[in-house]
């Protein structure tokens, strides 16, 4: 076989993926920034190179497409477009969320679950990478109408999951609802109690503590383990959120856990500042409970104020964790945070921040810690929700909190490690693409050309 340089090879890599997916945007800036971290890596493992694992990698192992009818509360029959992409399972059965959101193409979905490849890797649980979703909106359903749209959903998708083979989870649009009528679906049509076939389940039934809380608290988690290498912590730092969901709202309670105060939120419509901190009761009972816009907290609260549409960047803060969604932090958003003395960037969302405002942070010096390895703290915990499902076994709060504390470290620790082994220390995107796909090339490579 002729030797290609590893330069040569991503670039013929990437360019065969822009030829194959020309129409699938986020799909490809998701597998640039990967390859761009791969080069010193290829040095050292040519053997990656002549396995064609690369090539492979990019490719999903199967890509479900179905479309979902079901009917509205007029008794109007509704379509929408279904999708599971199962990316990768060398190192365990599929993992990965379900995204509810009319923004959701399979563009988008292969974006996800490209990514998750490399955040499951990191966590070191042994599971593949997946995501799915639809482009379902659930905003403005009634609770019946979600119900008929998730149990059609899973007459489909039901055929491709299972605790071996793919084990969905929530996402955007997904929570404790979605996923308890995703279940009792699978269960009346598999006629068997599989609770390890999703996670984000109930804990009277199957789910774990900490599940909820663990992708915005392990974002924190990972923000301290960065600020602890340069001999910072977060208390008395302000905190810039974005989002006002799941995410968001445990990223909010566990900076202030810390010490730190978080005095933004978002959504669609816009945002609001708090400069006493965010009320995280007063924001769960607007956001969970009423599902009401993000403008109903600054009207109950009147150290807060809504600002519409802008950017929640233009607010000073010493760290940002952009947790609403894909492309959020631009570099405009980026040079306001600079402006505004932020130190530290947590990705709590995947893929928020575009590759401009990432270049600008790490020239200025910034910590920042990309989603594949910030956010994992959510998937981490569903394989630890998979355990205690295989063996009918619970874990109280503090015993699963201190687990997904001690992976976070773990996650931070060896992208930092590999940082430093491929010459550029403290770049955790570099850092966290390499360690995670050196886990799954291996894996990959032991197992022949499958």
């Amino acid at each position: 076989m002729s030797r290609i340089t590893p330069e040569a090879h991503v670039g013929a890599v990437a360019e065969a993926v822009e030829t194959r997916s020309p129409h699938e945007p986020e799909f490809m800036q998701a597998v640039d920034e990967v390859l761009d971290s791969l080069v010193p890596v290829l040095q050292e493992h040519p053997e990656f190179i002549e396995a064609g694992i690369l090539e492979r990698l990019v490719e999903p192992e199967r890509q479900i497409m179905f479309r979902v009818p079901w009917v509205d509360d007029e008794g109007q029959v509704r379509v929408n477009r279904g999708f599971r992409v199962q990316f990768n399972s060398a190192l365990g059965p599929f993992k990965g969320g379900l995204r509810f959101h009319p923004t959701v193409n399979l563009s988008v979905i292969k974006f996800l679950g490209f990514e998750q490849i490399f955040k499951n890797a990191l966590t070191r649980q042994r599971i593949g990478g997946a995501k799915g979703g639809s482009d379902f909106d659930p905003q403005g359903k009634s609770t019946a109408e979600v119900m008929r749209f998730c149990q059609s959903y899973m007459n489909e998708l039901y055929r491709y999951i299972g605790e071996h083979v793919d084990v969905p989870a929530g996402d955007i649009g997904v929570g404790a609802r979605e996923i308890g009528f995703l279940f009792g679906q699978y269960r009346r049509i598999t006629n068997q109690h599989e609770s390890g076939v999703l996670t984000g389940k109930g804990k009277g039934w199957g789910g774990a503590e900490v599940r909820t809380q663990a992708t915005g608290y392990g974002a924190v988690f990972f923000a301290q383990e960065m600020l602890a290498r340069t001999g910072e912590g977060l208390e008395g730092r302000r905190a810039i959120v974005s989002g006002s969901g799941n995410v968001a709202i445990y990223v909010i309670e566990k900076v202030a856990q810390l010490g730190g105060t978080a005095i933004t939120a978002s959504d669609s419509s816009g945002y609001v500042v708090d400069e006493q901190g965010i009320d995280l009761e007063l924001l769960k009972q607007v956001k969970e409970v009423d599902r009401a816009r993000i403008s109903e907290y600054a009207e109950r609260r009147p150290s807060a104020r809504f600002v519409a549409g802008g950017s929640v960047w233009d607010v000073p803060g010493d760290l940002a964790f952009p947790c609403a969604t894909q492309n959020e932090l631009t570099e405009a958003g980026a040079r306001s945070l600079l402006d505004g003395g932020v130190r530290a960037v947590a990705e709590g969302a995947n893929m928020p921040t575009t590759p401009d405002a990432v270049a600008l942070f790490q020239q200025a010096g910034v910590l920042f810690a990309p989603g594949k390895a910030a956010n994992a703290g959510g998937v981490a915990t569903s394989a630890l929700e998979m355990s205690q499902n295989a063996s009918r076994d619970s874990w109280d709060f503090e015993q699963s909190e201190l687990k997904l504390h001690r992976i976070m470290r773990d996650v931070h620790d060896a992208s930092y490690a590999a940082s430093e082994r491929y010459g550029r220390p403290g770049d955790y995107v570099l850092g966290a693409n390499s360690a995670g796909f050196v886990t799954v090339a291996q894996a990959m490579l032991d197992q022949g050309v499958v």
